[in-house]
């Protein structure tokens, strides 16, 4: 074998030298394409740690107001039952004082004939008792303890009612109360 000519030489040196730029282009790229790439994993490590943060961040404050507004619901809850309490205790005392209320209409509606009845006792006390000649007489059955309005004789008269419900359904004019002199 012959050696090679000096101007193969100096073409292999060149396509050599060639060689080597272009290794060593490629090699810059690979290394700025590592860093590059390094610095995007870097970048999306920060980024995911950020929003990690965030995130735990966010969950944070949902589980705060979470516990903040069962805080208030049971609250709420609580508030209501007392309400609810305080409804119940005035609905019964509104039912008391409308009863109360009925009573006060049913004595006014009776209070002409117990004014009339009243004025009649109060006029028979003034007049006095009835005397024959400086004597005084007596009823024997006055005596005896029974007069119109003994609680025997008012029991059994039939316009006569101390319930409630017979004071509103009969009329008191039909009635009339005397006493015995």
């Amino acid at each position: 074998m012959s050696s090679p000519s000096p101007v193969q030489i100096r073409e292999a040196n060149a396509h050599l030298a060639a060689l080597h730029r272009r290794v060593t282009d490629l090699e810059q790229r690979l290394e700025d394409a590592e860093k590059t790439v390094r610095e995007q994993a870097e970048s999306l490590i920060r980024k995911d740690e950020q929003l990690r943060a965030t995130t735990q961040e966010i969950t944070e404050a949902k589980d705060k107001e979470i516990f903040f507004l069962h805080e208030k619901l049971c609250q709420s809850e609580e508030s209501i039952h007392k309400l609810n309490q305080t409804i119940k205790e005035k609905d019964s005392l509104i039912g008391q004082l409308q009863h109360r209320c009925q009573l006060l209409d049913n004595i006014c509606k009776s209070r002409p004939f117990l004014d009339s009845m009243l004025a009649q006792m109060a006029e028979a006390e003034r007049m006095g008792p009835v005397s024959d000649l400086g004597k005084p007489t007596t009823n024997s059955s006055l005596m005896d303890g029974e007069s119109n309005c003994s609680p025997s004789r008012l029991s059994n008269h039939k316009d006569f009612s101390l319930s409630e419900d017979d004071s509103d359904d009969q009329e008191l004019d039909g009635v009339v109360f005397g006493t015995t002199v």
